[in-house]
């Protein structure tokens, strides 16, 4: 690839952003991918598609004007006559008989299952992360700053109450959902993988998942993913952040200062008065 110039980059025969080339190169594609494929790839994309969108697009801006001028020449007219007026342009057509999408390679999160799906310009950042986050959010969140929970939190600072009735609903919705073989998940103390499966240690006992099918997988840092009717959990992690476990099992605190924030140790947060 050859700079142009500092803002655009040549990719394939397209002039890319450079802030869009180190996004898909360093943040999207994964290690194995070759990037100069993949631009190859949507540059073809773009040759049989941008003619096709570029004549939908002057259908609608025809349509427009013909709406304009029918509006301009009927200011006063009923629904049923501008309902046929619509449908004589072209734009509204008879609806057609029942029938089937084909399209295939899609994640069977987006094509089977019901969720909110956003379509933003990509170029505001703020919509496109809105859109991303639309199927993925914190629990803890949802529960502590809505009505989901029973109750009026605090209008100023954190409400210790509430916070503990989030961390013990999760809990208890993770014993219903993906429940333990042995025990509660209120009374967890560590998570590893072990040959392959979630291994749940409840201070010197060990269990798993009652369905171990339900363990999707990990992330080096630690944290966990879940499968549940065919969504995914993920339970995060982060010995380092106020809201984790930082301290182990709170009795012992193993040897572990007290933490700055009352979510800091799921023991207090479960057990607190």
């Amino acid at each position: 690839m050859a700079d142009i110039s500092p803002r655009h980059i040549a990719c394939a025969g397209l002039m890319v952003a450079a802030p869009l080339v180190e996004l898909v190169e360093q943040d999207i594609l994964l290690p194995h991918d070759d990037p100069e494929s993949i631009w190859r790839g949507f540059e073809a994309i773009l040759r049989e598609m941008a003619p096709r969108n570029a004549a939908l697009i002057s259908r609608r801006e025809a349509l427009q004007k013909d709406i304009d001028a029918w509006h301009t020449a009927n200011p006063d007219t009923s629904a049923d006559e501008y309902q046929s007026f619509l449908t004589k342009i072209g734009y509204l057509e008879e609806e057609p008989e029942p029938f089937a999408i084909s399209t295939s390679g899609v994640d069977a999160e987006i094509a089977l299952l019901a969720g909110p799906q956003l379509v933003v310009p990509v170029n505001n950042a703020r919509f496109a992360l809105n859109a991303a986050n639309a199927r993925f959010g914190s629990l803890y969140d949802a529960l502590y700053g809505t009505d989901a929970l029973p109750g009026d939190r605090l209008a100023q600072g954190y409400d210790e109450g509430r916070g503990r009735a989030v961390v013990t609903w999760v809990r208890r919705h993770l014993d219903a959902v993906a429940p333990l073989a042995a025990g509660s998940w209120s009374n967890i103390t560590r998570l590893s993988v072990q040959s392959g499966n979630l291994a749940v240690s409840l201070g010197n006992a060990l269990t798993g998942l009652a369905d171990p099918a339900q363990f999707a997988g990990y992330r080096d840092k630690g944290d966990i993913i879940l499968r549940v009717n065919g969504l995914l959990i993920e339970i995060r992690v982060d010995r380092a952040h106020e809201t984790g476990d930082r301290r182990g099992s709170c009795p012992q605190h193993s040897g572990r200062p007290e933490p700055k924030s009352p979510l800091a140790c799921w023991y207090c947060r479960l057990h607190k008065p």
